[in-house]
């Protein structure tokens, strides 16, 4: 009996010093905590950690990453509602941060990406939104970049996947679209009418001339052969 009780002592005494090792992979941080408070942050390699009295908070990971949010309901300066929806490229610069900063930093991202663009296209008309998505992606990141830094997150790139206006203004743009494709045809043919007639009135030209020409020379040539005679 008292060798079954030491062989379960030894096990759980291994178990738990397994436990107190830690291994932290490339590109990831672990925060640990020390009975509820922050005590430190893991960088890459091996680590112990005092049984019972200290514990893994989260695992952190500190690769680049990106969140595709769904379309958001935007209205322009001239009051033309059209959904966009947005790519955040960010990145984790501190793990303590992010780890107490916000409750959930990805919804919170979503979020301030939100409004964002609601600010920004609010003072902008529906011809601009549609031409300016450069300008747009930069006002965004440099917005969010500077919201997310209390929370230990770097946004390196925001883009804008696609900009959906409304059906009947879709429409309109490629009838639009249509017209001035058929406006470029048109002045194409007649371009190449104009040159035509331009090249066959050299070619006229050409042969008169070159008719008065030989006309010209015949004379002399009959001169020249009575005389041979």
């Amino acid at each position: 009996m008292g060798l079954v009780f030491l062989i379960v002592i030894i096990v759980i005494a291994v178990w738990v010093l397994a436990s107190c090792v830690r291994i932290v992979p490339q590109a990831y941080a672990v925060i640990l905590e020390r009975l509820g408070a922050y005590q430190a942050t893991w960088s890459t390699g091996i680590h112990f950690k005092v049984p019972f009295i200290e514990r893994v908070a989260r695992k952190v990971n500190l690769k680049e990453q990106v969140v595709d949010f769904p379309p958001q309901p935007v209205i322009t300066k001239d009051n033309v509602t059209m959904q966009i929806d947005t790519v955040v490229f960010f990145q984790i610069t501190d793990p303590k941060l992010y780890t107490y900063g916000v409750e959930n930093p990805i919804m919170a991202i979503e979020n301030l990406s939100a409004t964002t663009l609601r600010n920004i296209i609010g003072d902008m008309e529906l011809d601009e939104t549609l031409t300016s998505r450069e300008t747009i992606n930069t006002k965004m990141r440099a917005s969010l970049d500077e919201a997310t830094d209390p929370w230990g997150i770097k946004v390196n790139r925001v883009e804008l996947k696609n900009i959906i206006p409304p059906a009947a203004i879709q429409d309109a743009m490629e009838k639009q679209m249509k017209a001035e494709r058929e406006r470029r045809e048109a002045i194409l043919i007649a371009e190449g009418q104009k040159k035509s007639t331009i090249l066959l009135q050299k070619v006229k030209n050409s042969l008169q001339s070159w008719m008065r020409k030989l006309r010209n020379r015949q004379p002399s040539f009959v001169q020249k052969l009575r005389k041979s005679e």
